[in-house]
């Protein structure tokens, strides 16, 4: 009788230990929102083929953990704070979203920050751009993963300088990403004895560059730093061959460009620029292996940005899986202890400002004649560490970080 009470209650215990465990997925979902522009300026750099990028890390992992489905979601902000925000605080107060990722424009990416460290969920910035995600706007519970415009711009910049780009003329985005490129480069060429001679700020999304491209051509000043992205650094730089500024005594340095740009603008135009990245699908056998995978299930190479949702959204579940719940703080906790090596990363690390440490690269856009193949765009001119890429923890102004 005594043997059959025990094992009755051994039973109760393991049972109510099994309910314990599974409790600890809240709502019994493990749910990844995307929000991203997928019909705007943006869209190729992350956009729909983002939103598989994560699809295929969620199917990698398994589909599900803990027990529980994985669901991903996905929406477009149409590059409009209101509905960033709105869509956000609808995932996290509705939809029990339990990560956000992605999100390209600054000023959605600083609003959604403010909100996920209210609700206390997590959000992987792997788009958004602006330096002060990890400045004075960080956040216990954001990280930016994949590049910042504190890294863009002094790597150009500084690569610029050291050929001999003494002075300077700035066409601007005007909103928080621009903004942070401007300043940042301008920092740079100040510190190493340059002159920025104007700059000139544009609205987000333009079609018409000749009246900037204009006042930067009567500068006289020796570059021309676009301190811009996607749509409009497409525009700039096809306008800017027009205006015969290309291949002139003016040089044009993109301070943002990725692999899509690139091919948007075609090597024609853009041979000979250099642009920092931190993946490229053919810099070694790792992103090869991944990124013909990802060619077979999209019909194109990966950008840097669609790379990272993989790489954030695989880090992200295994801190999961690690801490075994979804609960915000031991996950985040899980993710900061853990290295990052994948098939974009060696031995990253997730900073205490959440600034993700990465290696970047250096690189210069082919000629026409050296591309064997379709998306064969870069030689590598060099590696920059991430401790040279990336603003000193002591100088970013995060009130995370201890003096």
């Amino acid at each position: 009788m005594k043997t059959r009470f025990k094992n009755s209650l051994a039973a109760c215990v393991l049972g109510a230990l099994s309910v314990s465990a599974q409790a600890q997925v809240s709502d019994d979902v493990v749910k990844i929102g995307v929000l991203g522009d997928q019909s705007g300026m943006m869209a190729d750099l992350s956009g729909k083929f983002g939103v598989e990028a994560v699809k295929m890390a969620v199917e990698d992992f398994g589909g599900t953990v803990l027990g529980k489905p994985i669901e991903v979601i996905s929406a477009d902000h149409q590059n409009k704070v209101d509905i960033g925000v709105a869509t956000a605080r609808r995932w996290y107060e509705n939809d029990k979203v339990d990560l956000i990722l992605d999100v390209p424009n600054s000023a959605i990416a600083l609003a959604v920050q403010d909100l996920t460290r209210q609700m206390k969920r997590v959000v992987i910035f792997t788009s958004a751009g602006s330096a002060d995600l990890t400045g004075k706007a960080c956040s216990p519970n954001g990280m930016h993963w994949t590049y910042d415009t504190y890294a863009y711009a002094t790597g150009v910049a500084n690569g610029v300088m050291e050929d001999g780009g003494k002075s300077w003329y700035f066409i601007t985005s005007d909103y928080a990403f621009g903004h942070s490129l401007e300043r940042d480069a301008m920092a740079v060429v100040k510190s190493k004895g340059g002159q920025v001679v104007g700059s000139v700020r544009h609205p987000i999304a333009s079609a018409d560059f000749s009246s900037f491209l204009l006042q930067a051509q009567a500068s006289k000043a020796q570059v021309i730093g676009l301190a811009n992205g996607s749509g409009d650094t497409i525009n700039s730089i096809k306008q800017a061959f027009e205006f015969g500024i290309m291949g002139s005594k003016q040089r044009v340095a993109a301070l943002f460009m990725s692999i899509v740009d690139v091919r948007s603008v075609g090597l024609e135009y853009a041979q000979g620029l250099n642009l920092v990245e931190p993946f490229y699908w053919d810099q070694d056998d790792k992103a090869r292996q991944w990124s013909e995978r990802y060619f077979k299930r999209t019909g194109r190479m990966p950008s840097m940005v669609q790379a990272s949702n993989y790489s954030a959204a695989m880090h992200y579940l295994n801190a999961v899986k690690a801490a075994g719940t979804d609960a915000s703080e031991p996950v985040l906790k899980k993710m900061h202890e853990t290295p990052i090596n994948d098939f974009m990363t060696e031995n990253g690390r997730i900073r205490e400002d959440g600034r993700i440490m990465r290696d970047l690269y250096l690189f210069q856009v082919k000629k026409p004649s050296e591309s064997k193949r379709d998306w064969d765009y870069y030689n590598l001119v060099r590696k920059i560490p991430a401790e040279q890429a990336f603003r000193p923890l002591k100088d970013g102004a995060c009130p995370l970080v201890k003096s």
